[in-house]
């Protein structure tokens, strides 16, 4: 009968995908340090950017953030003038958030780090759109296993 043993840390998938997250924080760092901002609100600038105007709930929900979490990186954007909050004139209980003029024009400063990212992983946008794939039915298959 074979011992069952338990797997180290750099055979788990997990743990992959974690540190492969870090490294990706890492390499983004010195591109958002330029443009003045973390990764997450990177990541909030993507969704905005491909549509404006959205509320607050929707911005969380499509970067899996809780509102406790998104609405503070919100209210520091604000504070910068990248974006408004503004009540939804059909829900007055849902926040929309827009992006003002500075805002938009922080895209233009934006377009070359998903280029960056190409270069930066080395292989060509074929593979890596396969790998992002494989990522998100990944992500899918452990939310739907989660439950």
């Amino acid at each position: 009968m074979s011992e069952k043993r338990m797997p180290t840390i750099d055979q788990m998938l997990c743990f992959a995908v974690y540190s492969a997250g870090h490294a990706f924080t890492r390499f983004y760092k010195p591109r958002l340090d330029a443009l003045d901002l973390t990764y997450p609100q990177y990541l909030a600038f993507l969704v905005l950017w491909e549509k404006d105007d959205i509320t607050v709930k929707a911005l969380g929900e499509r970067l899996f953030l809780d509102s406790g979490t998104i609405t503070p990186l919100i209210k520091r954007l604000e504070a910068r003038g990248l974006v408004g909050r503004h009540r939804d004139e059909e829900d007055e209980r849902q926040v929309r958030i827009r992006l003002t003029a500075e805002g938009r024009a922080l895209k233009d400063k934006a377009l070359s780090i998903p280029l960056a990212v190409i270069d930066g992983v080395g292989q060509s946008f074929e593979t890596t759109e396969a790998m992002r794939r494989e990522l998100v039915a990944l992500r899918e298959r452990l939310d739907k296993a989660a439950g």
